[in-house]
Formats: C-alpha cells, sequence, structure tokens
C-alpha cells in the first residue's frame, strides 16, 4: 500500500468512527434528553445544525477517501464478484443510508425546534437516528470484515 492509499485510510476510518460516534451520541443521549423535556429549543436547534453540517461533511469525506481506496483497489469485475469487492458494494449502500437517515431525521427536528417545539421533534427525530447508529454500526461490522 503506497502512503497516499494508507493517509487515505487512516482519514476515511477517522472521520467514519467520528461520524458514527456522532451519530450514536446524538440517538443515545441528546434525543433522549430533548424527549424528556430536558432541553430547551435554541440547544437543540444548534445542535441539529451542527451534527447536519459535521454529517455532510463527513459523507463527502468518506465519498472521497472511499472512492480513491475503491478505485485502487478493486475494478468492477472484483467489487461484483469477490467476497471483499461485495462488502465494499455493502459499504456504499450503508453509507447512503446513513446520510439519508441523517438527513431526514435532522429535517424533521428542525421542522419542530423552528416552531420552539422539543419533545415531539425529538420523538418524530429519534427514529431516524437511531436507525443511523444501527447503520453505523453495520458499517463498522462490514469494515471489519474487509479487513479480515
Amino acid at each position: 500500500m503506497a502512503l497516499v492509499d494508507t493517509v487515505l485510510a487512516t482519514i476515511h476510518l477517522l472521520i467514519g468512527a467520528l461520524w458514527v460516534g456522532s451519530v450514536v451520541f446524538f440517538a443515545g443521549v441528546v434525543l433522549p434528553t430533548a424527549r424528556a423535556g430536558g432541553m430547551d429549543a435554541a440547544p437543540l436547534e444548534s445542535m441539529v445544525a451542527s451534527l447536519t453540517r459535521w454529517s455532510r461533511a463527513a459523507a463527502l469525506v468518506m465519498l472521497v477517501t472511499g472512492g480513491h481506496l475503491a478505485a485502487t483497489g478493486y475494478t468492477v469485475g472484483t467489487l461484483a464478484s469477490t467476497t471483499s469487492g461485495n462488502l465494499v458494494v455493502a459499504m456504499v449502500v450503508l453509507w447512503l443510508a446513513l446520510t439519508g437517515l441523517v438527513e431526514v431525521g435532522g429535517s424533521r427536528l428542525r421542522d419542530g425546534v423552528e416552531r420552539k417545539k422539543v419533545r415531539e421533534p425529538a420523538a418524530t427525530a429519534l427514529g431516524f437516528y437511531r436507525a443511523g447508529a444501527v447503520v453505523g454500526l453495520l458499517l463498522f461490522v462490514t469494515a471489519g470484515a474487509i479487513v479480515t
């Protein structure tokens, strides 16, 4: 593996871990607190805006670094015909799912907090973020399977 590939793989894994970790934290700590009434609309609105920006940036970095790694390590044929290639394709599908779930959850949450509501939008968005957390953990399992 060339130095560039090593650096990109490190960035890819680090950003992926931070992205999934932030979604898990949001789903496991922030939204349950908001749903229980332990948070006002303004801080929640700020948090969802930050998470959305971070998620978009992370998704872009993952696309660029993962795209480079896949392009240098696989051909169209090996993506379709090998186990590790199939796992890479599965990661792309999971990446798209995580991106979509965070976007939809954030949209549902922003719609409510803009009206200065907290409990109802937090409850509505929680399922999307929990699903995103599960998808993120599946990404980790898939990444582990690729490297073994």
